[in-house]
């Protein structure tokens, strides 16, 4: 199985950076990272819309979809582990997570998520979710391999 994390807006050299790809690196299954960005000055709805057809247009034929979202389910790093678990061992070849822009997911990409995920009901900043994401699979994976890691 293959992840990819595709997010709106590019992550500049940083702390944040630094510590998604400290975890993106223990990693055993690989993480990509696609960084999308709509430019032009477009009003809230249609920015929303285009962001989510550029972050669409990133998912692989036949991926899981997991948006990260205030409005999604906020799982334990167990619960989360065991639905990774369950993909892979159904065979799953790719899961795309996506971070969307400052005002959200446009509607297009709710619509096709497989899962809606929550960090919590605060407001993350989106360059820190990376770091946060990548560290949860790494997590997700240390629980499968009964790594000492995840002290529950």
């Amino acid at each position: 199985m293959r992840y990819l994390l595709a997010a709106v807006g590019r992550c500049k050299p940083g702390p944040e950076r630094e510590l998604y790809e400290q975890y993106a690196r223990r990693l055993t299954l690989p993480l990509a990272l696609r960084e999308v960005e709509e430019k032009r000055p477009l009003a809230v709805p249609d920015r929303m819309a285009r962001e989510a057809e550029l972050l669409l247009s990133c998912v692989p034929s036949g991926a899981r979809v997991v948006a990260l979202d205030e409005r999604g389910k906020a799982l334990s790093s167990p619960a989360f582990s065991d639905i990774l678990g369950r993909w892979q061992d159904d065979g799953v070849a790719d899961v795309a997570f996506l971070i969307g822009g400052a005002d959200g997911h446009g509607e297009a990409v709710r619509a096709r998520a497989d899962l809606l995920l929550s960090f919590g009901a605060l407001t993350w900043p989106h360059m820190l979710v990376r770091a946060m994401l990548a560290e949860q699979l790494y997590r997700a994976q240390s629980i499968r391999q009964g790594h000492p890691y995840h002290r529950a």
